[in-house]
């Protein structure tokens, strides 16, 4: 009986989508809490080529030198993510191992660290400044490669007597300073924008202002420093020089607990949001380390998440999330009190 009345439904939708071919499909929003809960997270959109910005400009060039075709140009598997105040979305893809910029005002896209002095061997993390300059950490070359805002080569930081793995990056625009968390060296060095080491702190270790492979940080309003200590499962929490503030999390599967934390970004009302590579998932805590919400799972549709790592929070409370596994980046809102009946 379930199967008759299953085939007369499918028939009946093919006649329906047959005689409305051109009658849009709407698709229902995906929210955080569920009803009746107020929503507080909305699922946007995912980004897995460069099909929302392509015109045939620089970036489209630079794929036919490579590639020898003319293919779209689909994300391999982005780590990191970043936007800045032009909607600028920078991606550090580790299949393609360059910096992949969609530029939604020009409707184009380029390639950064493909020839010359500021050639990425592997890129691992991506920020910018306010004038528009381009920081991003090889980890392969040990380095920090600043580009300006057209993308041309400035200048490189650190090296291999600074740094052994550089990863996560993040730029204090009032300071003039750039932090760059370095994975190996279970450490955060400071530099200032020409490119000079002002200091580092951090070591191996499982004390306060201790680290154990970290690999991301983000800094907010203030100049607070939250850095994901992944193998200590745990958020710490600096002041803008490197001293210890505060801490949470802890290793489990609990709520609010830890098992792979990876990305880290922080909303414009101070919410910590960490990625949970392990979780599928981004869980969002208030200042004081307790958690308010979770959302996304394991999956390949919309608002699920597989092997997620990098994050970023836009100066509009956008979430950006880098998908590693579904090679896409999952774009989220955060629906907050100073923006009920803004979305």
């Amino acid at each position: 009986m379930i199967n008759k009345f299953y085939q007369f439904g499918l028939l009946a939708g093919i006649l329906f989508l047959g005689a409305c071919a051109s009658a849009p499909v709407k698709k229902s929003e995906i929210i955080w809490p569920l009803p009746p809960d107020p929503p507080r997270i909305k699922f946007v959109k995912t980004i897995d080529s460069v099909k929302e910005v392509e015109q045939k400009g620089f970036g489209r060039k630079i794929v036919e030198a490579l590639a020898g075709a003319d293919p779209i140009v689909h994300l391999q598997k982005p780590f990191a993510i970043h936007v800045d105040d032009k909607n600028r979305v920078f991606i550090a893809d580790s299949g393609w191992r360059k910096i992949l910029v969609l530029d939604y005002e020009k409707k184009d896209f380029i390639f950064l660290g493909v020839d010359g002095p500021g050639i990425l061997a592997n890129a691992t993390g991506v920020a910018t400044d306010r004038s528009g300059n381009i920081y991003v950490t090889d980890g392969q070359q040990k380095r920090v490669v600043v580009y300006g805002p057209d993308g041309k080569y400035l200048l490189a930081m650190g090296g291999e007597k600074v740094f052994e793995r550089p990863a996560g990056i993040a730029v204090n625009d009032k300071l003039r300073r750039v932090y760059v968390v370095d994975t190996r060296k279970h450490n955060i060095s400071i530099f200032d924008f020409e490119g000079k080491l002002l200091s580092e702190f951090g070591g191996r270790g499982v004390n306060d202002g201790e680290f154990n492979f970290p690999t991301n940080l983000a800094i907010d309003g203030e100049g607070k420093i939250y850095v994901t200590d992944t193998l200590n499962f745990r958020i710490q929490i600096f002041d803008s020089d490197g001293r210890f503030l505060s801490k949470f999390g802890s290793i489990g599967t609990g709520l609010g607990q830890f098992s792979k934390p990876k990305g880290i970004g922080v909303d414009s009302e101070g919410h910590i949001y960490v990625v949970d590579a392990a979780f599928n998932n981004v869980q969002i805590f208030n200042q004081e380390g307790q958690l308010l919400l979770f959302f996304g799972d394991m999956g390949t549709h919309d608002g699920q998440m597989y092997l997620p790592a990098g994050l970023w929070v836009d100066k509009d409370d956008k979430i950006y999330v880098a998908d590693q596994y579904n090679r896409r980046i999952d774009v989220f809102q955060y629906l907050g009190e100073k923006r009920k009946g803004v979305e």
